[in-house]
């Protein structure tokens, strides 16, 4: 991918979607999940206060009819009534809407009526920069804290799945650190070189990881030429695998507030993708977010059959 923008194509080559938003009386949530239905492209359901809900429609001026709406009378019971829409292959998407992240969760994560599917849940992020002819994928920059070299390769799985539903055949994987040679006083340097020689040794047809890398390695291939490392990954890398939560979270937040990148993000690893923006983020990431979800989502389908 060049650019985010071009989801939005990518999307008119999808069946539409079944939408499902836990606790959705938020204006922000409401009004890019209606700029999806405007596109034609979701069928959206909407659980929590039901008054709450129609108010802002109405407020909104969007069209009451289009939408399903489910009472609840807390922000749990809107997670559990969501999650239960997935498990049940009523819906294809999760999106959080006013309520807090580990409520969400817990209801994902729940071992009789949850719906995580893979080993660990992870974020992934995809940033497109005003002066750069790719995007990147950053991961994790918002789940998991302090991931183990076993959390990480779950990450990377889970990264990687995402860029094959977008047509990547050979994905270029970088480990950030902040060298290119392992140094017992950095353990990101550390971790990444066992990853990179436990990757070798599965050498995996469709990505390549390779690592340890300062970040300016990783994007510039002129950074990359100067220090003569020779890799197809550096000055190229597609993923940016972040040694924890702090150093992702970081570059992301930085990327949009100082470097102007459109961003869209999910969460993988449970049986559907899940949206998960944050207050922050503005009405075109949250758009692009659930793009990314029903492209992704249509891919896994697509893949699996």
């Amino acid at each position: 991918m060049k650019n985010i923008k071009e989801l939005i194509t990518l999307s008119k080559h999808i069946s539409k979607f079944r939408l499902v938003v836990s606790h959705a009386q938020d204006e922000a949530v409401l009004e890019a999940v209606n700029q999806v239905l405007m596109l034609d492209l979701c069928i959206p359901i909407l659980v929590g206060d039901k008054k709450e809900i129609i108010s802002i429609l109405q407020q909104k001026g969007y069209d009451q009819k289009k939408y399903t709406i489910i009472h609840s009378d807390s922000d749990f019971e809107s997670a559990q009534i969501a999650v239960k829409f997935i498990k049940e292959n009523k819906a294809d998407v999760l999106m959080k809407g006013l309520l807090e992240t580990k409520v969400l969760l817990k209801a994902v994560v729940d071992k009789t009526s949850g719906i995580k599917d893979k080993p660990l849940l992870s974020h992934v992020a995809i940033l497109s920069y005003p002066n750069k002819d790719k995007v990147l994928f950053a991961t994790d920059c918002a789940m998991v804290p302090n991931p183990t070299i076993e959390d990480k390769k779950s990450i990377i799985e889970n990264a990687v799945s995402l860029t094959t539903t977008l047509g990547y055949k050979m994905t270029k994987i970088g480990l950030v650190s902040s060298v290119e040679k392992p140094n017992p006083t950095i353990p990101s340097s550390l971790e990444a070189q066992e990853l990179k020689q436990y990757y070798q040794g599965l050498n995996p047809q469709n990505y390549m990881v390779d690592g340890p890398f300062a970040i300016d390695n990783l994007v510039s291939k002129e950074a990359a030429l100067t220090k003569k490392i020779n890799s197809i990954v550096a000055g190229d890398a597609d993923i940016l695998v972040f040694p924890n939560i702090d150093s992702g979270n970081i570059f992301y937040k930085t990327s949009v507030f100082l470097a102007q990148a459109e961003v869209a993000g999910i969460i993988i690893g449970a049986k559907a993708p899940i949206v998960l923006t944050s207050r922050a983020d503005s009405s075109i990431s949250k758009l692009y977010s659930i793009l990314l979800a029903g492209v992704y989502q249509n891919g896994l389908q697509t893949i699996n059959h």
